[in-house]
């Protein structure tokens, strides 16, 4: 178990990181979402779109609600078969980085377009999952 932890240090510490990220973003959608007035819990107004920042905050914690588990599962699938630590490490912290990009944008622009500015790091962070996929299936082979 030391060396599985010594080896794989770094992509560990990005695992820390995302679920550093996903408690804040949860935090923040919940925030915002109980700080208005008549906010019922378990609800968000369906009437809200991109103009209200508690949508945005909701959608970034429901976007990540969608994408961590998969990415979770990828990166537990690369240290588990032995997965080259290089690869894994990077892929997770490029994974990481899309993420944080993504969410900053999702707070900071409030845009219906398709492809909007986060789109692409949206992309980044599921190439960088279909890579660490890549480089698992690698290693069981």
């Amino acid at each position: 178990m030391d060396n599985l932890l010594e080896v794989y240090t770094t992509a560990l510490w990005g695992i820390a990181a995302l679920i550093v990220i996903w408690l804040a973003q949860w935090f923040v959608a919940s925030l915002t979402k109980a700080s208005q007035p008549g906010a019922v819990p378990g609800k968000i107004d369906q009437s809200l779109s991109h103009e209200s920042f508690v949508f945005r905050a909701h959608r970034t914690f429901m976007n990540s609600l969608e994408n961590l588990p998969v990415m979770f599962a990828t990166a537990f699938l690369a240290i588990l078969s032995g997965a080259d630590p290089f690869w894994t490490g990077v892929l997770i912290w490029t994974f990481v980085a899309a993420r944080t990009v993504h969410m900053g944008l999702y707070y900071a622009i409030a845009t219906e377009r398709n492809p909007s500015p986060r789109s692409y790091f949206f992309m980044i962070g599921l190439l960088a999952n279909l890579g660490l996929l890549g480089v698992s299936l690698a290693a069981l082979s």
